[in-house]
């Protein structure tokens, strides 16, 4: 079947051009299924468009970005997206060796990895996104509470609130004497990881995590005002308005606010109703939610960051393994313009230990470069979602994003969204029958009516490492030779040129596609 499957979509692929002028297609566009007719007016001056969706990425707790495979992976991210910061848990953690007591009970801080671990980032041209977690054991008022995860951290409050703050004012004023109060203004503190959740050992878990972030942002701000705190990192879009108001009843300092949310997240854990809302539009209507508790907050100015957002908070390898990825980080894309300031995508690599090591390179992992530095549909993704405008102009489709660049250049994405083939972490190979495609006639006004340029591809056909490893047979353990071939597989298809008839194009789609284009208007593009 999956053969067939494959052998049938490069029959398609053969017999159906990538792109069509309307002139070739008259007599028969009535035949072809969901066709959209999509007016772009390229004299619009639009609105901004900032690149919030890779401007920050998560990744594998903190001891992990000492590994050359993580680092390399960064350069790779770093090489085709706009990434700034990098977030990740554990900086606390024994195995970073920060905090220890000596034989008097005297606390003894240890920077080493700590240096490593930034020194690392910055050296690769980004920063920290500081999450300050978790709970040295020797300052762990429990000991025993250690999380599920494989690692297994504390995740227990302080014992000693005194020992908790001149924890966190000697790391803050470590990193100012080494890095400069310039550069470190610049991060984000983010106080800890998803309270709400097991994440947090506190009891009640709300009251217990704001003792902690009061206690933490006036240790930071103790050191430098100008350093940036937040909070509440919660999952699942929760305890933000609540927040928000202790913040105001307590004067707890507070410079930005963060929360995650996950698309397979449930409207009763985050609406608390019993809809049935879509993968495709989960993560936008809690992006909402929580932009606009803020807006009715007192702090109504207050930048919203979601450092953590993915279409799966489970290893499903139908959904961040495969080309579903780029329909999907389009749509999302386009709901959540203006909703907040930067998303942080969960995450860049599965370089990624939370269940364990990594036991075969596909396995739903979070990261867009799968074991063995193996790119995934979602980095070419991103890489060709990279070459947006800075402006949006607004086009009548929910499946289309319509940008332009400052010297012209029209970009514009198109997809055909469709569910993933399945979910849960069994791999299901692609049905036979795909699903229909989905034609778009482009109408471009402000364009030279010849206008040229090119276009990129994601779906079955292109930029799919999985249509390899499937035809392998989907080795857990892959040989040297398959890693080469797979890494070859794995790169972006060559763009297609293409050309304006009378001022229109058409474009073909495939089910799970996305196609990037940009229309030059007779300048050249970047």
């Amino acid at each position: 079947m999956q053969l067939r499957s494959l052998m049938v979509m490069a029959l398609t692929l053969a017999i159906t051009p990538p792109y069509i002028h309307p002139q070739e297609t008259a007599n028969s566009t009535s035949s072809i299924p969901n066709t959209s007719i999509v007016h772009v007016d390229a004299k619009s001056e639009g609105t901004p468009f900032p690149h919030f969706w890779e401007d920050i990425f998560g990744s594998g707790r903190a001891i992990l970005s000492l590994r050359e495979s993580y680092r390399d992976d960064l350069r790779k991210v770093k090489k085709v997206t706009g990434i700034q910061a990098i977030r990740f848990h554990g900086i606390f953690m024994d195995e970073v060796g920060l905090f220890d007591l000596d034989a008097s009970g005297h606390p003894v801080y240890n920077f080493s990895y700590v240096d490593q671990i930034y020194d690392g980032l910055l050296a690769n041209g980004v920063r920290p996104f500081a999450e300050l977690s978790f709970m040295p054991a020797r300052l762990a008022s429990n000991p025993a509470a250690l999380h599920a995860f494989w690692y297994k951290q504390n995740v227990s409050p302080p014992k000693d609130y005194a020992q908790w703050d001149n924890m966190i004012t000697a790391f803050a004023q470590h990193l100012v004497d080494r890095y400069g109060i310039d550069e470190v203004s610049q991060w984000y503190f983010e106080v800890w990881n998803e309270p709400n959740l097991d994440f947090w050992g506190g009891k009640p878990l709300q009251s217990t995590y704001y003792e902690l972030y009061d206690h933490t942002a006036a240790a930071l701000k103790k050191v430098n005002s100008r350093i940036r705190v937040g909070g509440p990192s919660t999952a699942q879009a929760a305890w933000v308005a609540s927040f928000l108001d202790h913040a105001k009843q307590t004067g707890a300092p507070v410079d930005f606010v963060s929360s995650h949310v996950y698309a397979n997240d449930t409207a009763k854990d985050v609406f608390h109703t019993d809809e049935a809302i879509p993968r495709d539009r989960m993560v936008c209507r809690s992006v909402r939610k929580v932009h606009d508790e803020i807006a009715a907050s007192p702090f109504p100015k207050l930048p919203l960051i979601f450092s953590e957002y993915n279409a799966s908070y489970a290893n499903e390898p139908n959904v961040t393994d495969t080309v579903y990825m780029g329909p999907w980080l389009a749509t999302t894309i386009s709901q959540c313009d203006g909703l907040t300031q930067a998303m942080s995508y969960w995450s860049f690599s599965d370089v990624f230990e939370e269940q364990g090591v990594v036991k075969t390179p596909f396995y739903g992992g979070f990261g867009l470069i799968a074991e063995d530095s193996i790119p995934k549909p979602a980095l070419n993704a991103f890489a060709m979602l990279h070459e947006l405008g800075d402006r949006r102009i607004p086009v009548d489709s929910d499946s289309a994003l319509a940008t332009k660049r400052s010297d012209g250049t029209v970009v514009m994405a198109l997809w055909n969204y469709a569910p993933p083939f399945g979910t849960g972490p069994t791999y299901t190979p692609p049905p036979a029958d795909l699903g229909p495609g989905k034609t778009f006639t482009l109408k471009l006004d402000g364009v030279a009516s010849n206008a040229s340029g090119q276009l990129w591809r994601v779906d079955a056909e292109h930029g799919n490492v999985l249509k390899t490893y499937d035809a392998m047979g989907r080795p857990a353990i892959l040989t040297r030779d398959q890693i080469v071939r797979l890494r070859e597989a794995a790169r972006p298809s060559p763009p297609e040129q293409i050309a304006l008839k009378g001022g229109t194009l058409t474009v073909n789609i495939p089910p799970q596609g996305l196609v990037v284009l940009e229309i030059r208007n007779g300048k050249l593009a970047h």
